[in-house]
């Protein structure tokens, strides 16, 4: 059965989650961390995309995002998959995927999102 299209729509806030493969950790010390956040400004920057939020789990990543334009998570997600991913395979000498498939979205609504920002604020 082919996978279901994403709806992502301009400005309408989204929780993204990406899961480390198997569950394991993605990010091995503070300096990845830093990385990450660094690659996914970067490419925030160049497509024009909000980030109100973020969670650096030790093996996944919250997110909470507004895209301007149709497809803009989908282009920040794969460019950021591909970067960090090149960087920790050089980095730990390590081969394969970082990442459990495709990262996890959902629409969120301006009530959600305050009280998002509030729990992960905290």
């Amino acid at each position: 059965m082919p996978r279901q299209p994403r709806l992502d729509l301009p400005y309408i806030p989204q929780h993204i989650v990406q899961r480390g493969n198997d569950r394991q950790p993605c990010f091995f010390t503070d300096i990845d961390r830093i990385r990450h956040l660094d690659e996914l400004r970067e490419i925030t920057l160049h497509e024009h995309c909000v980030v109100h939020a973020y969670v650096l789990m030790t093996n996944h990543v919250h997110l909470l995002m507004t895209p301007t334009d149709s497809g803009q998570i989908a282009r920040v997600m794969q460019a950021l998959g591909r970067r960090y991913v090149r960087y920790v395979n050089d980095r730990y000498r390590r081969t394969g995927t970082l990442w459990e498939g495709r990262y996890k979205s959902c629409r969120w609504i301006t009530i959600r999102i305050f009280c998002a920002v509030t729990v992960i604020s905290n």
